[in-house]
């Protein structure tokens, strides 16, 4: 089951006279990276927040973002008037300004404006974490849902690169029967000049560096993994991401000894199909 990094989720409640809203974003990262964005009044609890969100989601860089929007008779800020008639009597003697234009000045100072704390209650806390898990829980299931798309994309890549394969298998007769003229030639050319054993140590030399059945064999097995671990239910990214690396090294060392023009163009098809499995793999948890 391939399940992507990429992920968004929103959940919003309404809590006595003010509503609570949860967004959460995420996007690929070798492992999780944690922002949090929450009010002041919930600092106290960001902790909590943070290590409930290490515990739900293990990669990824993640953004959460928790508002809190208060009816107007409930917002718990007022004005400091002690403060404010203070600046306005020091502004009065600096300023020739009307009492108006000196109270827009005031105002705009320092503790002219009072915050009052409030405590969190257990029930608020309780619906906090309440909607943080449905927004988890969207998040997921946006995962799994780009996941789906992600996993089709490898299967038909990956039944492109056994198509490949079946086209080297045909190539690969004639492919041999010019290498056993090579050698043909060669061993008139040079029987003269060495002796039988090593010639025959030469032509087991030139099968064996040219020989590319072992890479195939290797090179579908590798495939057959990766196909079997994308279906487990388990997150699979990185090991996806260690297969793909071994199934390169086939392809690569299958270049390298084909030694045949149509083989090699091949190759090069069989790499373009793995580069953006491989693109994609960044993107898998």
């Amino acid at each position: 089951m391939i399940i992507s990094m990429t992920g968004f989720g929103k959940s919003e409640t309404k809590f006595q006279r003010k509503k609570l809203n949860v967004e959460i974003r995420s996007l690929n990262s070798k492992s999780i990276d944690l922002n949090l964005r929450v009010p002041n009044k919930y600092k106290e609890i960001e902790s909590k927040i943070r290590t409930k969100i290490n515990g739900e989601l293990s990669r990824g860089k993640i953004d959460l973002f928790i508002g809190i929007d208060l009816h107007d008779e409930d917002k718990l800020s007022s004005l400091n008037y002690t403060a404010i008639k203070k600046y306005i009597n020091e502004l009065k003697k600096i300023s020739d300004s009307s009492e108006l234009e000196l109270l827009k000045m005031a105002i705009r100072l320092p503790e002219s404006i009072k915050i009052e704390k409030e405590d969190i209650s257990k029930e608020e806390k309780k619906i906090l974490f309440k909607i943080i898990d449905t927004a988890i829980l969207k998040l997921n299931k946006y995962r799994i849902s780009e996941g789906k798309s992600i996993e089709k994309d490898f299967k038909n890549r990956i039944k492109v690169i056994y198509k490949l394969i079946k086209s080297v298998d045909k190539l690969a007769p004639k492919r041999k029967e010019k290498i056993r003229k090579k050698i043909e030639d060669l061993s008139r050319q040079n029987l003269k000049e060495i002796d039988n054993r090593r010639m025959e140590q030469e032509i087991f030399y030139f099968i064996e560096k040219l020989d590319i059945n072992e890479e195939i064999v290797r090179l579908k097995s590798n495939l057959k993994y990766f196909e079997k671990i994308m279906s487990e239910k388990s997150p699979n990214g990185k090991k996806l991401t260690f297969i793909s690396q071994e199934i390169g090294r086939e392809i690569n060392t299958l270049g390298s000894k084909a030694n045949d023009e149509k083989i090699q163009k091949i190759v090069v098809e069989m790499k373009d199909e793995l580069e953006k499995i491989k693109e994609q793999l960044l993107n898998v948890l």
